[in-house]
């Protein structure tokens, strides 16, 4: 078995439709570099041992923030 796999051909053999792998990446529940990689043709790669440590983790793993969330304030001067 391949370590990397498209999305279509883990979708395939995971049982996530393409749209549910889509989403938990947009969304940052599968963490760039952990549980995907993109290529260097650009097209996104699931990465089947960190999809592995994901469910082992109980889905610990966990996206580095890159600065606040939309919508959040800084917090108040004191």
């Amino acid at each position: 078995m391949l370590r990397y796999l498209t999305i279509r051909k883990f979708a395939a053999e995971s049982g996530y439709t393409e749209d549910a792998i889509r989403s938990k990446i947009h969304a940052g529940i599968w963490m760039q570099d952990k549980v995907w990689k993109k290529a260097p043709d650009g097209r996104i790669l699931v990465d089947v041992e960190g999809y592995h440590e994901w469910v082992e983790s109980g889905g610990a793993l966990k996206l580095r923030l890159k600065g606040p969330a939309h919508g959040s304030s800084p917090p108040p001067l004191v």
